[in-house]
C-alpha cells in the first residue's frame, strides 16, 4: 500500500510502499480517507514528542478519519506502530476510535479534532469553566487559538480576551467570539511597547480573568502571569492552563508573581488528563461543529505530495492529506 514513510528521526517522510497492516484482537483495520498535518503528528514522527513510539522505519501520522471494515466512519488516534495515519490503511485500538457525525465531513473532522480537543479538554477537564467566566486565550491567532476563542464562547464564557502577534488576525477574531484583543507585538518594539502590553493585560486582569489558555509559553506567557499578579485582585483564583509551546521559549518566572497572586498553573496534555477525557473532548467538538458554527481553514493535499508539504505549515491553515 502507499504511505508516508519516515526512515529515521529528523528526516522528512517519503511517499512509497509499505506492508499492509493486519488488525489484531481489540483493534480496527481502518481505510483512511483524510489525515491532518499537525504539530502532534510532526513531533511524534521526529521522535521529539514525549508520546513518540520512536520506531523506525514507520508510517507517520498520529490521527485521521476513515472507515472500519464494517463501514463505520470514525476519527482515530495513535495507530499501532509502525503503522500511522498517513497511509491507505492503518490499524488502531478500537478504544481509540470516535464516531464522526454525519453532518461533519472528513476534511473538517480530520482538521478540527486535534486543535479543537486541545481547547475543549483544557476548558472542561482542567479549568472546569463555568458559565459567565472570563477566558484569556494567549496565542489566539493560530489554528488552535482561533478554535479556543470559539469554543470558550460556545461553552458559556461571559468574556473572551485574545492575545496574538498579528493585529489583523486579532481583529478578525472579534467576529467569531473575541470581546477584547491585545497585540503582543508591542513587546518586540521597545521597552515602552512592552510596558504598554503589560498595562493592557493588567487592565483586563483588574476587571477579572478566571481562566488563561496558553498556546505559546515563553516571554508572552511570562508577561501574562506577571501582569495578573500585578493587577492585585486579592485571592481571586486564576486557572492558567498551558497547552502548547509554539514560542519554543522557556519562562523565567519570579517567585513573587506566584506568592502575590492566586494563580494556579496547570498543563493540559497526554498524561495530565485521562485518555478517555481526550476522546470525550473530541466527541464534544464534533457535536459542536454545527451548532457553534466552528470555523477552521483547511487545504487538501494529495498524500503523494507529503515530502514537499511536510515543512510548509503556515500556522493559519490546516493541511489535510486526502487518500480517497
Amino acid at each position: 500500500m502507499k504511505a508516508a514513510i519516515m526512515a529515521e528521526a529528523g528526516k522528512r517522510p517519503t511517499y512509497g510502499d509499505f506492508k499492509e497492516p493486519v488488525a489484531q484482537p481489540g483493534e480496527e483495520l481502518i481505510t483512511v480517507s483524510a489525515a491532518a498535518l499537525t504539530h502532534f503528528t510532526k513531533g511524534r514522527a521526529s521522535g521529539a514528542h514525549y508520546s513518540s513510539d520512536r520506531v523506525f522505519p514507520a508510517i507517520v501520522g498520529a490521527e485521521g478519519v476513515g472507515r472500519t471494515q464494517d463501514g463505520r466512519r470514525v476519527y482515530f488516534v495513535l495507530p499501532e506502530a509502525p503503522f500511522g495515519a498517513l497511509a491507505e490503511k492503518t490499524r488502531v485500538r478500537s478504544a481509540h476510535c470516535v464516531p464522526v457525525p454525519e453532518a461533519v465531513d472528513d476534511m473538517t473532522a480530520a482538521a478540527i479534532a486535534n486543535p479543537g480537543m486541545s481547547s475543549w479538554a483544557a476548558l472542561a477537564e482542567r479549568a472546569h469553566l463555568k458559565p459567565g467566566e472570563t477566558v484569556l486565550v494567549n496565542g489566539a491567532t493560530g489554528i488552535a487559538g482561533r478554535l479556543a476563542v470559539q469554543i470558550a464562547k460556545y461553552m458559556g464564557a461571559g468574556k473572551v480576551i485574545a492575545t496574538g502577534r498579528d493585529r489583523g488576525a486579532l481583529e478578525e477574531l472579534k467576529s467569531i467570539g473575541a470581546d477584547a484583543v491585545i497585540p503582543f507585538s508591542l513587546m518586540a518594539r521597545d521597552p515602552e511597547g512592552a510596558q504598554q502590553y503589560e498595562a493592557a493585560l493588567k487592565e483586563q486582569f483588574s476587571m477579572g480573568v478566571n481562566v488563561v489558555i496558553d498556546y505559546l509559553w515563553g516571554k508572552s506567557a511570562e508577561t501574562v502571569i506577571i501582569a495578573a499578579a500585578k493587577a492585585g485582585k486579592e485571592a481571586v483564583p486564576i486557572r492558567f492552563i498551558h497547552v502548547g509551546g509554539a514560542s519554543r521559549e522557556d519562562v523565567q518566572l519570579p517567585g513573587a508573581a506566584l506568592r502575590s497572586s492566586a494563580i494556579v498553573l496547570m498543563g493540559s496534555g497526554i498524561n495530565s488528563i485521562p485518555f478517555t477525557g481526550f476522546l470525550a473532548a473530541v466527541r464534544s467538538v464534533f457535536q459542536a461543529v454545527i451548532p457553534a458554527n466552528l470555523k477552521i481553514n483547511t487545504k487538501a493535499v494529495p498524500l503523494s505530495a507529503v515530502e514537499e508539504t511536510w515543512d510548509g505549515d503556515s500556522g493559519k491553515t490546516r493541511v489535510v492529506f486526502v487518500l480517497s
